[in-house]
């Protein structure tokens, strides 16, 4: 068998190799993200507890007109999960400049520690973080109130947790101070990519640091800002349930209640399993027009798309 002949059989032994590396993940995926899609059924029947799917009776798009009907809470839900859906499209740009910050510092290892230092609050639990705010934010022995108090700053304890008209510029915050670290590596890891050539021309044209971060730096991140900015829309109406159960209160109510919470109250707390199933149906269907929605527009726009 000649050379050219056994490098091609080995080059498809590695390929069918890699395919087979792979596989079990695509069984999880699939285990996990496709296989629960058959519990949309429920939404069509009249579900009850102990009784079987097949069994129960169906009722067709009852429950989608009942979810549209008047006297709801899903304008309300709608509205609140899109308000806290663009603020955090608006400040996804943050995570960009954030890893271009830390790039510049010089020392390596100030850079290292201020990159693990802004990534670990992604690794606490919501249950942590909404202590950490209450610690930091609470009415009675907040630290922010008290020194504000001290200050002669305000006259009286602020209930930022519980303050409705801040409810979504706050958790907007808290999700910021939440991933932004983390979300930074990838972008770190963009940066790493570009070729060194072109800040050497820069330089030789005699760009500072800034002007080589705007005319290079950020240009060559793009593709990879367009991409999260994608899936970022396309999860436009998944908002972080756990986040949104933690801090929600009757005081901040009819600012923070979600569709995810909706679903979860309709479906776990009045046991109206068929009616949260059908708010679960309609968000994803609606975050899957909008996802192709928005990759059209961009791709025509800039000739990027994740389709």
């Amino acid at each position: 068998m000649e050379r050219s002949d056994m490098t091609t059989t080995r080059t498809r032994t590695d390929g069918w190799l890699l395919w087979l590396m792979t596989l079990p993940f695509f069984l999880l995926v699939i285990l996990f993200n496709y296989v629960p899609l058959a519990g949309w059924s429920m939404a069509f029947v009249r579900y009850i507890p102990g009784l079987s799917i097949f069994k129960s009776e169906y009722v067709g798009f009852d429950y989608f007109q009942q979810l549209f009907g008047t006297g709801g809470e899903l304008p309300k839900a709608i509205t609140n999960t899109l308000a806290l859906g663009f603020l955090g499209i608006l400040a996804s740009p943050l995570s960009m400049i954030l890893a271009i910050l830390i790039t510049e510092v010089g020392q390596r290892r100030l850079r290292k520690f201020i990159q693990v230092a802004l990534s670990l609050p992604n690794f606490i639990s919501f249950i942590i973080v909404y202590a950490i705010f209450f610690t930091f934010f609470s009415v009675d022995g907040g630290l922010v109130n008290a020194l504000l108090l001290k200050l002669h700053l305000i006259s009286e304890p602020t209930n930022l947790l519980g303050n409705e008209s801040a409810t979504w510029l706050f958790q907007t915050f808290v999700v910021v101070w939440k991933t932004i670290g983390w979300s930074a590596i990838i972008y770190i890891g963009a940066i790493t990519s570009i070729d060194l050539e072109l800040y050497d021309a820069a330089s030789v044209d005699g760009a500072g640091r800034f002007k080589k971060a705007l005319h290079v730096t950020i240009p060559g991140l793009m593709p990879t800002f367009t991409v999260l900015l994608l899936l970022s829309v396309g999860n436009l109406l998944g908002s972080n349930f756990e986040q949104i159960f933690v801090f929600h209160n009757a005081l901040n109510h009819d600012r923070i209640v979600t569709l995810d919470y909706y679903s979860y109250q309709a479906g776990l707390v009045n046991f109206d399993f068929s009616l949260g199933t059908a708010i679960g149906v309609f968000k994803s269907v609606t975050s899957l027009v909008i996802l192709f929605a928005a990759n059209g527009v961009i791709k025509r726009i800039s000739g990027n798309s994740i389709i």
